[in-house]
């Protein structure tokens, strides 16, 4: 399902508006705080968009492309780089066969505070420091491509942790309490991810770059089949965590899922096309990169609408931030917000295209208790739910009945993971057990 799946276009507020809502003497439209939680509420698809960030723009553009880039590198040049810039990686980035790369940093909220304590009230000027003298000659001389790498990631990252707790202290209003605004603050940090969703070429070229086993015939033998096993590699979800995919979707770059956290910031995908020329050496041996619109001018983001009962692709305005609901927010508001199962879909026939994109994971303390007291008996196990809606319209839709069935095979409800008095800590290392296997344990990078 690409070309035929509906559209889901955002509602989107503009970074202006979103600032004078959540202060305390806001005087905005109670229209806007409605919209906001009709589209993060239980009715509604679990995503909204921010547009007009000051100085954002500029940042994605710089700080994208540079995902590929890295993950391109050779080992030993990525290890250096990532470690001068306090990068990390939750993938096995020697594997040749992986679909995503990625790479992490913990965030710390002390570090923009003072920056967005000091913001005009008016919410025009940015915290954003875009002065730096490096930052103007970032792509223009290849060494130094990774010169402000740090900077621009801490940047964007507290830009859009500013945003999670704008939208918190929104929807601590409107539901009673502080309980969200204050769940983030306690847990001093968030993560930030520069992914990387590799085209098919990417792969190759990772593949032929590799080290070299055995025989010339086996090893043209193994390149001959390596388009096919490509799709068959290590996937990611965007909790972090490495999965294989499922044999039903073997055309996702990102299986199904739910985000455990509070709220998960991204940026709208950035996407490339690569370029490439053969040697008598290598097919694939020089390839280069050039950003271009998106194929079916939507996000390759999928997210399944459990009122609908529909599986819907986003689309955001160009340059916006997406916001998603996580399942923590779903809990600790008592089901007054929705979190959003969703996937990422490969494109088809663009074996040349890849992904870039930047995202946020904000989320409680791992010490914070949950409760499931007072929790809506449908999210609490929306398998069963979704099924007897889905059991109500299958003469409607058969199709979608059968998507809908597979993706409850995928996904654990949330009464099969959730405890009355589980820590978040517990709670996403038995989220993760459930989606993976192994321990649970989640990578602290």
């Amino acid at each position: 399902m690409e070309e035929g799946s509906e559209i889901l276009q955002l509602y989107e507020i503009q970074y202006s508006d979103l600032l004078l809502l959540s202060s305390s003497s806001s005087s905005c439209s109670h229209y806007q705080e409605k919209m906001i939680m009709e589209n993060l509420g239980p009715t509604g698809p679990g995503l909204l968009a921010i547009t007009n960030v000051p100085d954002a723009s500029l940042l994605r553009r710089k700080l994208l492309p540079l995902a590929r880039k890295l993950a391109l590198l050779s080992p030993g040049d990525r290890k250096r780089i990532l470690r001068d810039h306090n990068l990390g990686s939750d993938v096995p980035l020697k594997n040749p066969d992986r679909n995503v790369s990625s790479f992490a940093m913990q965030l710390k909220y002390a570090q923009g505070m003072e920056a967005i304590e000091s913001k005009p009230s008016d919410g025009v000027g940015s915290h954003l420091n875009l002065e730096n003298e490096n930052m103007g000659r970032i792509g223009d001389i290849e060494d130094d491509v990774f010169d402000n790498l740090e900077n621009m990631f801490k940047s964007l990252g507290l830009c859009m942790m500013e945003i999670g707790l704008c939208l918190a202290r929104i929807c601590d209003r409107a539901i009673g309490g502080n309980e969200l605004e204050q769940s983030l603050l306690e847990s001093c940090a968030a993560k930030g991810r520069l992914i990387h969703y590799h085209s098919m070429v990417d792969s190759l070229v990772l593949r032929e770059a590799g080290p070299k086993k055995g025989s010339s015939k086996r090893n043209a033998n193994n390149h001959a089949r390596s388009k096919e096993n490509l799709l068959k590699g290590a996937n990611l979800d965007t909790n972090g965590n490495e999965v294989r995919l499922c044999e039903m979707h073997p055309n996702l770059w990102q299986q199904w899922h739910y985000d455990y956290g509070i709220f998960t910031l991204l940026t709208d995908p950035m996407f490339l096309l690569t370029s490439h020329r053969t040697t008598a050496k290598s097919e694939f041996s020089n390839s280069s990169d050039q950003e271009c619109a998106s194929p079916s001018g939507h996000s390759y983001l999928q997210v399944f609408h459990p009122n609908k009962n529909k599986v819907l692709m986003v689309k955001a305005s160009p340059e916006s931030f997406i916001v998603q609901v996580g399942e923590s927010a779903d809990i600790l508001s008592k089901g007054n917000l929705r979190s959003t199962l969703h996937c990422v879909r490969r494109p088809a026939r663009f074996e040349n295209l890849s992904r870039e994109t930047f995202v946020v994971f904000l989320q409680p303390a791992w010490s914070k208790t949950f409760s499931n007291s007072d929790y809506p008996m449908e999210h609490y196990n929306p398998s069963v739910h979704h099924l007897e809606q889905a059991e109500e319209h299958y003469f409607a839709d058969q199709d979608q009945n059968a998507l809908t069935q597979e993706i409850q095979k995928i996904v654990p409800p949330l009464s099969a993971r959730l405890k009355d008095g589980m820590t978040f800590a517990e709670f996403s290392r038995e989220t993760t057990k459930q989606y993976y296997g192994g321990s649970g344990l989640q990578s602290n990078k």
